[in-house]
This record gives C-alpha cells, structure tokens and sequence, in this order.
C-alpha cells in the first residue's frame, strides 16, 4: 500500500443540484487523456459514496501531490450562477465527515487539505478548516 501524507477534498465544479456520478467523471477524465477516473471518492448528491480509482494507484487529482495521497471529489461547487460556493447537501456534509473519519483511522498521520492549498482554484469550495460552516 502507498503510504498516505494527505487527503485532498476537491469539488466537481458542476452548477448545484446537477445529479453526477464518478462514471460521469471517469468519462470527463479520459477525455482529458487521463487512464482512469482521477479521484478515489466521489460523493453524489444523496450522500453515497462512489469508488473511483483504487486507492492503491496514485491519483490524478492535485499536480505535485498525488503519489500520497488519496482525492476525494463532491459533486457541485457551483452556485445556478456558476459563481464557486459550497453547495454541498446535509447528506454531501455527513458522508464526507464519515469518510474523512475513515481514512483517518486507516492512515493516521494524514492531513486534510482543500485543493485550493496547492492549485490557484476555489475548489473545494469551502473552507476545510471548518468544513461544516
């Protein structure tokens, strides 16, 4: 297993409420020439966790960091506007946190982080110091 330093959340960047799948973005990234879908998680609107890439394989989710650590994607980010805002849903915010939970018992010495900590981005949207603000 790769030995995991951080877990970076990250937002889909699709308008709220738009209902996506980590299909759908698998389909996006090998459009973009990725192998595969380029996060570990994706979390649907409903609050289900989707499996995306195998957390064994490094990621294709944050240039510079992706050989420790494992991303993370919501679906949204975007307000109707398509401004960035934090349009995650109750179920979104609760399975986040109970994913985070369980990745941090796996990998115990792991930090969280926001994409916007290593790219010049707005994702994920929020600030994941006080990510249920």
């Amino acid at each position: 297993m790769r030995k995991i330093a951080k877990i970076i959340l990250h937002c889909s960047a699709t308008r709220e409420g738009q209902a996506f799948t980590a299909k759908d973005i698998d389909r996006w990234h090998r459009r973009q020439g990725f192998q595969m879908i380029g996060y570990h998680y994706v979390i649907l609107l409903d609050g289900t966790v989707e499996i995306g890439r195998p957390e064994e394989k490094p990621g294709a989710h944050t240039y510079g960091h992706n050989a420790n650590s494992i991303g993370i994607c919501y679906i949204g980010g975007l307000d109707q506007d398509g401004k960035p805002c934090d349009t995650r849903t109750p179920q979104q915010r609760q399975a986040m946190k109970q994913l985070i939970a369980d990745l941090l018992r796996k990998f115990p010495n792991a930090t969280v982080h926001g994409h916007r900590e290593f790219a010049n981005k707005d994702c994920p949207c929020f600030d994941v110091a006080s990510p249920d603000e």
